[in-house]
């Protein structure tokens, strides 16, 4: 991690596997993925002009990660490529105020630099997300995060971006996607779009 001072943030973008493994290559990649890529270009300028956090998520596993015996795709192996941040994201990814974090899970808020990231940036009190898949890792993370928060009596906005996030397959998957985003804003999430 690059950032050091996380004290002196009030708000962070979290990107949620905007991946080759999801968008370009590999066993779950969707291409369709790619439309929300302009919005969250959007976004990630409108942090930096800011001065917010800006943090990318990557799904990285092994080969022998847990995750592939409960879901048997392979997918996003170090080293592979797969879990490198897509090439239209990825100057960003070296901009000031950006972190890069590795998961090894469906939910960001189990990934150990990602959990000390929010631990240390106490001063946040907004926390905007975009990425996918909307039904797993975006639901999973934001609902993880919201506990986290309710944990340690921490008020802070969460809200997923609607026009920033997409799900592999979302055509035939529309009533995950639809649980999932009732699940959010059952949660207290709040769900938005761009006018």
């Amino acid at each position: 991690m690059k950032v050091e001072n996380l004290k002196i943030y009030t708000k962070a973008l979290i990107i949620v596997d905007m991946i080759n493994g999801f968008v370009k290559e590999g066993v779950l990649h969707d291409e369709e993925i790619s439309r929300v890529i302009p919005r969250q270009i959007e976004l990630i300028k409108e942090y930096h002009d800011t001065n917010g956090l800006v943090v990318f998520i990557q799904d990285t596993h092994t080969i022998d990660s847990t995750e592939h015996k409960r879901f048997p795709d392979v997918h996003c192996i170090k080293g592979s490529g797969e879990e490198e941040v897509v090439s239209l994201l990825k100057p960003f990814t070296f901009l000031d105020n950006t972190i890069c974090i590795p998961k090894n899970s469906t939910s960001f808020m189990e990934a150990e630099k990602f959990r000390k990231v929010v631990e240390d940036a106490t001063n946040i009190r907004e926390f905007d997300i975009v990425g996918c898949c909307t039904d797993i890792c975006v639901c999973n993370g934001s609902i993880g995060l919201a506990n986290y928060l309710d944990e340690h009596n921490r008020e802070a906005l969460i809200k997923v971006h609607l026009d920033a996030i997409a799900t592999f397959n979302e055509k035939n998957r529309k009533e995950y996607v639809d649980s999932a985003c009732l699940l959010m804003e059952q949660q207290g999430i709040q769900l938005v779009k761009k006018n």
